[in-house]
């Protein structure tokens, strides 16, 4: 039995655009602790967006990260040595979280030169609802349509 739950840390603005989202963003692009590394690949890959759209590169991003957060998800259920896939609705925090893990990675399987282009172009296809990334999410949400009949085994 735990004793107590963890508490939330919570997390500075980015220092360029004032925003929470934007930091954990870079936390997640982030590899071996190099922070100025992983600043620089979002702040060029927003610059590109805004080069590209002439819209403002943070509301691009926040679109991408709403569009590819899924809302439910199948988890493993063992009930009686038979192993369901259970739909269940997906935190707030996790939401976030997977969308971050998803655009991070579709943007890494890209075909473009440099990590900043990439990151750009996943953002800019999830914001318009395409993309790696956004398929995930529909595939995500197809599995847990698809078992909906198991609904009754949560917990």
């Amino acid at each position: 039995m735990r004793k107590r739950r963890a508490e939330k840390r919570f997390i500075k603005p980015d220092p360029k655009y004032n925003d929470v989202l934007g930091a954990k963003f870079i936390n997640y692009i982030m590899w071996d602790g190099k922070k100025t590394t992983a600043r620089k690949i979002v702040y060029n890959s927003f610059n590109i967006l805004e080069e590209k759209t002439k819209k403002p590169a943070i509301e691009i991003f926040k679109k991408a990260v709403s569009n590819v957060q899924p809302y439910v998800e199948v988890r493993s259920r063992r009930v009686g040595g038979a192993t369901y896939q259970v739909p269940m609705e997906v935190r707030a925090e996790r939401r976030i979280a997977l969308a971050f893990r998803w655009l991070k990675n579709y943007s890494r399987d890209r075909k473009d030169k440099t990590m900043d282009q990439k990151l750009a172009a996943e953002l800019l296809a999830a914001s318009n609802g395409e993309g790696g990334s956004v398929k995930k999410k529909d595939d995500v949400h197809r599995m847990a349509e698809a078992n909906k009949a198991f609904a009754h085994f949560k917990w």
